[in-house]
């Protein structure tokens, strides 16, 4: 694996899937990704709080620790694969650090006309670059 070369040497054998929020695929991340990603969520959250402690609860429903094996293979729970539908193909999908996982039939579904995405580009981005941080 090819990515597997671009990460820190304590980190290239253990990933975490879990279920997208938004859409109907998985996000594989690596541990350190990971970690940060619960940092975030452990500064805004209060265990004792029923509201959080719901989200909490379904947020790691839909989580699993992956190792790879010596033949640099990972298997994804049977049970996280169902969530998204996946009958036999998928599509491996790089966005920004981490890797969504999709049923390909669901993939080849979700594009967008190219002016749609011109739009959206200049709707979000306009504004952004070269300025201050």
């Amino acid at each position: 694996m090819a990515f597997k070369k671009q990460m820190p040497a304590d980190a290239r054998d253990h990933f975490v899937v879990r279920k997208d929020i938004f859409e109907n695929c998985l996000v594989l991340y690596s541990v350190e990704d990971w970690n940060r990603q619960l940092d975030k969520i452990r500064k805004r959250i209060n265990p004792y709080n029923r509201e959080h402690n719901k989200f909490l609860r379904n947020f790691f429903k839909g989580t699993a620790e992956l190792i790879l094996d010596s033949n640099n293979r990972m298997l994804v729970p049977k049970r996280l694969l169902d969530m998204i539908s996946v009958n036999r193909d998928v599509v491996l999908a790089g966005q920004d650090g981490r890797i969504e996982i999709w049923a390909l039939d669901v993939y080849e579904k979700i594009d967008m006309p190219a002016d749609d995405f011109a739009n959206l580009a200049e709707k979000l981005m306009s504004g952004t670059i070269n300025e201050a941080d």
